[in-house]
This record gives C-alpha cells, sequence and structure tokens, in this order.
C-alpha cells in the first residue's frame, strides 16, 4: 500500500452538513408524502454526494428490464473517452444484432449507422437492436461486452447486479438492485454529455430517407418534469414498470429509481414524488468546482516540475432544510510514491468530506495534465539549482 502525504484543509465554515446515512420514510412518507408506496423497491439519492434520501428495499435482486441499458451506456461513454471509438465511427449492423426482439429502432443486417446516431438509439428509445450493435463494436461480441459490464459492476462494487445481456431482456441469473441502478447512473452522469442524448424527448433516425425513424423518448418525465434530462425506463412482465431518473436544479442533482410498479403511470408517479421530496427537503453547497486545484505538488522527477493536482468532480455538501448548520472540513490524501509517466486525468488521491471530524465521503483528486518523466540533463539542471540553493 502507498504511503500517503496528508493535507487538511480547514473549512470551518458555518453550514450545516447532513449526516450521510440512509434516511429511511415510512408507509406515509415524511411530511405526509408516499414515498414509492406502490413500487417493489426504490431509492433517491443526491448526485454529487452519493448520499441516500430514500430507501425502500433498495438492496433488493430483481429484473432490471431495459434500466440495464445504463450500464450498457456507461461502457460506450468510457469507450468514447478513452478515444477507442468516436461519435463520427460507422458501424456496420450484424445479422445477429438486427434480429433483437422487443423495443428496437428496425435496425438491418449490413446497415450503416454512426455510433452517434446508435447512442441516440439506445438513450431516446431503448433499442436493443442498437445496444447489441454498439456491444459487438466496442468488444466484438455481445458475450465480450457483456463480460465487461460484469467487470464494471464488480469494480463499482455493485454486490445485487449480475448481467446476462446488454438489453434487459428476460434471462435466467440477470438482475440488479435500485441501489445498484442508482450507483450506476452516478457513475454514467460523471460523462456530461450522457444528457444531450438522454434529455431528448424526439428525434429521428435515417431522417428524409424512406426508412425514417421517429425517435420518442420512453421516459416521458423528459418532457413534464422541470430539471429531468434522463435517464433509462424499463419494462418486461416479470419486471413490471421500472425507472431510473435523475433531474438537475441549480446545483443540485438528485436520482430517483423505482422498481416492479404496476403501471407506467404509477411508475411516473412515484418517481415524481421522489424527486419532489428531494428537491423540496435538501439543497447543497458547493466546496470545490470540478478540477478546482487543490493542492501543487513539486517532484524533481516530473516534468512539468510543478503541477496541479485538481478535482474529479465538484465537491459539494447536503443540507436538510431547516436545520442547524455545523461546521465541515476536508482532509487530502496524495499518494506519495510516483511511477512516471501519469495520464491525465488518472486518480492520485482522494478527498474527504468531514462533519464533527467524522467522515462522511470521498471524491477522487486527479492530475489535470499528462506528467512524464524528465530528461537526464533536466534533472541534473534541477539537481544542480538545489545545490546552490542549499549552500546559499
Amino acid at each position: 500500500m502507498k504511503r500517503r502525504i496528508l493535507f487538511v484543509i480547514g473549512l470551518f465554515i458555518g453550514m450545516m452538513f447532513f449526516n450521510y446515512s440512509i434516511v429511511l420514510a415510512n408507509e406515509e412518507g415524511e411530511e405526509g408524502r408516499d414515498l414509492a408506496e406502490d413500487a417493489l423497491s426504490g431509492i433517491l439519492i443526491e448526485q454529487n454526494t452519493g448520499a441516500v434520501l430514500f430507501d425502500k428495499d433498495a438492496h433488493e435482486q430483481l429484473p432490471p428490464a431495459s434500466m440495464t441499458k445504463i450500464m450498457t451506456l456507461l461502457l460506450i461513454m468510457e469507450a468514447l473517452e478513452k478515444g477507442d471509438i468516436s461519435k463520427e465511427e460507422i458501424v456496420v449492423v450484424s445479422e445477429y444484432a438486427a434480429s433483437m426482439g422487443g423495443s428496437q429502432v428496425f435496425l438491418e443486417a449490413g446497415e450503416e449507422m454512426s455510433v452517434d446516431d446508435l447512442i441516440k438509439g439506445i438513450a431516446i428509445a431503448s433499442g436493443n437492436d442498437a445496444s447489441v450493435a454498439m456491444a459487438e463494436t466496442i468488444a466484438g461480441t455481445e458475450e465480450e461486452f457483456v463480460r465487461a459490464m460484469n467487470e464494471k459492476a464488480e469494480e463499482l462494487d455493485l454486490k445485487n447486479t449480475h448481467f446476462m445481456n446488454t438489453t434487459g431482456l428476460p434471462a435466467a441469473n440477470h438482475y440488479s438492485s435500485a441501489y445498484d441502478m442508482a450507483v450506476m447512473t452516478r457513475e454514467l452522469l460523471k460523462y456530461e454529455d450522457i444528457t444531450s442524448y438522454t434529455s431528448i424527448y424526439e428525434d429521428y433516425l435515417r431522417q428524409g430517407e424512406e426508412n425514417e425513424f421517429w425517435l420518442v423518448n420512453t421516459n416521458k418525465l423528459i418532457r413534464s418534469y422541470p430539471g429531468a434530462d434522463g435517464m433509462k425506463t424499463g419494462y418486461t412482465n416479470e419486471a413490471k414498470y421500472c425507472l431510473t431518473a435523475t433531474a438537475k436544479r441549480d446545483d443540485m442533482r438528485v436520482i430517483a429509481v423505482v422498481m416492479g410498479a404496476e403501471t407506467p403511470k404509477e411508475r411516473n408517479k412515484m418517481v415524481s414524488g421522489l424527486l419532489d421530496y428531494g428537491f423540496q427537503s435538501y439543497h447543497t453547497k458547493q466546496l470545490f468546482a470540478k478540477e478546482e486545484t487543490i493542492t501543487q505538488l513539486n517532484k524533481i522527477k516530473a516534468e512539468p516540475y510543478h503541477f496541479d493536482i485538481v478535482t474529479e468532480q465538484g465537491v459539494h455538501t447536503l443540507h436538510k432544510k431547516g436545520e442547524e448548520e455545523p461546521a465541515v472540513t476536508t482532509e487530502v490524501s496524495i499518494q506519495e510514491e510516483w511511477d512516471f509517466p501519469v495520464k491525465e486525468g488518472t486518480i492520485v488521491g482522494e478527498l474527504t468530506v468531514k462533519e464533527n471530524n467524522e467522515p462522511v465521503y470521498t471524491t477522487p483528486l486527479i492530475v489535470k495534465e499528462d506528467i512524464t518523466e524528465a530528461s537526464i540533463l533536466e534533472l541534473t539542471k534541477r539537481t544542480l539549482q538545489k545545490m546552490v540553493k542549499a549552500e546559499d
């Protein structure tokens, strides 16, 4: 285990910081609300902190139906960031992908379509065929892509999730939980571009062609709920009606998940109620912006010699409205041992937010630029400079 250097940043600011433990609502909910009363399970979390604001059987293993595509989209966005694929890349649809049943955008075997349009087909219309086409493009086969999905689930410590396909079509041993779906969504939202797809209510594929296809978002809250901009619906006979939804107002974003509702109307009503509860009962305050410099390091073997350590995401505190505001502190831990080169965006430490000196949550710290190993000439120059300063 790498040794760590601790930097304590005193943020004794007079602000309330909500203790990020699970807040359980009874059947009537708090303040008379019915929260996910008619769902098999449900959860509400705040996106920045990951705090659980409401939980009803959130760890129960249930079929997620097309909410499975949240993980599919997560791996697609990762592949885009890594440069393994590009939005402009043209995908040739396989016969297998075109054969997918259920919700689809009616791809044909041999058809060519851009990655950008296929993502729209998944995010807006929940296309099973588009999901498989992208899985094959990234991993070669759907089976290999599913293996990567399960590896990602393990990496995220999702203890009640296992995938058998990319689509959510019924399959034995294919399950997830409301909590796990919320965690996947929180991870997906790190890719800010995702909501440029999931917030679209309607669009077209093959516009102007004979086989033009009208995309209509399966998540009707996009049009009806203020601030809603994602994420994914789901339905099968076994799963019933499911929805993972996210909405943002001002600087606060919440994620609500409902699984096992009897009708889409009930599902949407329960999710809207959860979102309302989050916005009406809590608000956030920002401590640090995304990619804000937390500290600067000097490493004699590094090029550049001075480089910034920044936040990977914005860092916030969560406040329950009407409660007293205690002081908050943060503690920064940076790895001491370095091997160069280090790529831009690499996690090199963490920032821990504390309340009353008790850890509440941690968030990664990264390098903001590529750090390479200094040349022999540069190392010699720096060593001589240090010797001269020491003599002074």
